[in-house]
């Protein structure tokens, strides 16, 4: 299904549906009853985290760029701090890897779908001499919940990957998650939402590695301690992550935003021991969606690389500083707070130094596992 999915999207097919006309009927009720739960809560604006990050590094190198695109998921809704955005998440822990400053910019929107991301990568391509070097997309929540037809989903997004790769960019995409772990979701829309969401968290996938991205697959995060912890990683609306659920996402794409600029540690060399393997994309696609924080990069056509990248402990996230050209002109939510330019900084000599207590088991018994994650 996920390969007819990519083919349409690719070949300009039709919408292909994902839903079984005969349980119209019964789900239609459970749809409505899950929306009068979800969003009981109410979701505050993201906070800006777009500035630099990483200051303690600056020196000859010039800061890397990093673009963020998507929706509410990408825009870190349901959070009240900067720093405990994905964007931040992401841009501290790059910073500390790379040894070296890390301009953010972010223009996901809450409620975008894949339609929307033409318009955001215009936005961040605007100005030619700050093209980002890096970029990650996370989107397609709100493609299921508003039934936009899984072809038109992922041919607006391999159309924004193309772009951005175009311009030399490395992409990052995080798919689609698991819209089956929101707990007021009962069955069987629950099994259904689980099987859509691993559906066109597949396609987008293979559409993706297509046009030369890769690929993590959010999935449910932390498998069974997601659905057994609901209220731990859910913000207070039942919907968008809390803040220990978006640096699970965090924790989980770092590896691959790392890897894609040549700064991981590990290479890109398969590690059977770590289930790793070379398949076909369709393949691999397919089950990366079925394990979250499965990396999926092309290798010769038709194959991908299926990657279990080793997850480490993320460095705390520190609030954006301004960028030199707007000094002084710090968000209004960061107004008022200390910059600490170290706060959150690796102490050692190099992040290798910084990362030296992580233990590096192998990948089945890390997966799951509690991650210490800081308190933001």
């Amino acid at each position: 299904m996920a390969r007819r999915i990519a083919a349409g999207a690719a070949y300009g097919g039709g919408s292909i549906g994902l839903l079984g006309a005969a349980a119209v009927g019964v789900l239609l009720a459970e749809v409505q009853l899950a929306k009068r739960q979800v969003g009981g809560g109410i979701a505050p604006v993201p906070p800006s985290a777009d500035g630099r990050y990483g200051v303690a590094f600056t020196g000859p190198a010039d800061p890397l760029r990093l673009g963020l695109l998507g929706d509410s998921t990408a825009a870190g809704q349901g959070v009240r701090r900067a720093g405990q955005t994905p964007g931040a998440l992401l841009a501290s822990g790059l910073a500390a890897v790379s040894e070296r400053p890390v301009d953010l910019r972010t223009v996901a929107q809450p409620g975008a779908r894949s339609d929307d991301l033409e318009r955001q990568v215009s936005l961040l391509l605007a100005d030619p001499c700050s093209t980002p070097d890096v970029c990650v997309i996370m989107i397609g929540a709100n493609d299921v919940t508003h039934r936009m037809p899984a072809t038109q989903s992922v041919r607006c997004l391999t159309t924004a990957v193309r772009r951005l790769r175009t311009t030399g960019a490395e992409v990052v995409v995080g798919t689609c998650p698991d819209l089956g772990t929101i707990e007021p979701v009962y069955q069987p829309l629950r099994w259904l939402a689980r099987r859509v969401s691993r559906q066109l968290a597949a396609a987008q996938t293979i559409g993706s590695v297509e046009q030369g991205g890769r690929t993590v697959s959010l999935g449910d995060l932390l498998g069974p301690e997601f659905e057994a912890n609901p209220r731990e990683l859910f913000g207070p609306d039942n919907y968008h992550p809390s803040a220990e659920g978006y640096a699970t996402a965090a924790m989980a794409v770092l590896p691959t935003l790392c890897a894609v600029l040549g700064l991981w540690p590990e290479s890109d060399r398969l590690d059977g021991a770590r289930r790793e393997d070379m398949l076909p994309v369709a393949k691999a696609a397919s089950q990366a969606a079925r394990e979250a924080g499965t990396e999926v990069t092309g290798a010769r056509a038709p194959w991908a690389l299926l990657k279990h990248r080793r997850r480490r402990r993320l460095p705390a996230a520190t609030e954006p500083h301004p960028h030199p050209e707007t000094q002084g002109e710090a968000p209004p939510e960061t107004l008022g707070e200390p910059h600490l330019e170290t706060r959150g900084e690796p102490q050692g000599d190099s992040h290798e130094e910084a990362y030296k207590d992580t233990p590096k088991e192998p990948y089945g018994e890390s997966h799951g596992e509690s991650h210490n994650l800081p308190a933001n």
